[in-house]
């Protein structure tokens, strides 16, 4: 496939995402958390954006999109139950329906849990899934207006994906996101070599955002509730389903 992205901070720790087809030219914004941000990294790639695709409605995502369209005239693409805070766009989706980047086509995934009105976007050919703060490097989003078991049917749908699979969160958290990890999981060889790369990431300027789903599956704890370490890391006996260990995983989080 012909997709191309670059990764760039904005506000403190928002990840901007700009995702590209080389052949046609089309180039999207996930998100717009910093409209100087985004039009920053414009300028630096020559590229020319000409749709921004909305995961959800907090502040932090859309606060810059009423500059960077008036710069750009970019379409505007927001899930139809943010319609009340995105007011504007030119289409509101919802589970199902399909999204196009020039040649790239993703698929509208409904992943509530952080927010009721969240979506992810699925390009399955070009392996990319653009998860805003529904799944991190390391960690998930915080619960705020679900139970925390539908969260979890959110994170179970990215299991079935491939190994390969880029992840790209909304927000860099994965030094925190390391810490609790550890805690969660000491024994874990694998999360240990990641969070002494995520270190030296920090160290060089760099951030861990694309992770894949291959990286995640063997890293991050709440995509490894399953495995019996953590349910003992929670007081709670082994053979305790994997959703309640993730419920204890997020309350724990929530204090750490």
């Amino acid at each position: 496939m012909s997709a191309e992205f670059r990764t760039f901070l904005c506000r403190s720790d928002n990840v901007g995402v700009l995702l590209r087809d080389s052949r046609t030219g089309a180039c999207a914004a996930i998100d717009v958390p910093e409209a100087g941000a985004v039009l920053r990294a414009l300028d630096e790639t020559g590229w020319r954006l000409t749709d921004i695709l909305v995961t959800h409605r907090h502040i932090d995502h859309i606060e810059g999109i009423p500059e960077v369209r008036r710069a750009t005239g970019a379409r505007l693409t927001a899930p139809v139950k943010a319609r009340e805070d995105v007011p504007d766009a030119d289409v509101y989706v919802s589970e199902g329906d399909r999204v196009r980047v020039g040649d790239l086509e993703g698929e509208v995934w409904e992943t509530p849990g952080h927010c009721l009105d969240h979506v992810t976007y699925h390009f399955a050919a070009a392996g990319l899934a653009f998860a805003g703060d529904t799944l991190f490097t390391l960690g998930c989003g915080r619960v705020m207006e679900s139970p925390p078991e539908t969260l979890w049917r959110s994170l179970r749908r990215f299991e079935g994906l491939p190994g390969a699979t880029q992840i790209f969160s909304g927000h860099d958290y994965v030094l925190s996101n390391a810490r609790f990890a550890l805690a969660a999981e000491p024994g874990n060889a694998a999360l240990r070599a990641r969070a002494a790369e995520a270190d030296r990431a920090q160290a060089e300027g760099r951030f861990l955002v694309p992770s894949t789903l291959e990286q995640e599956r063997a890293t991050n704890p709440f995509l490894r509730s399953a495995e019996p370490s953590l349910a003992e890391s929670v007081d709670l006996p082994p053979g305790t389903e994997p959703e309640a260990v993730f419920v204890a995983l997020r309350a724990w989080k929530n204090r750490f």
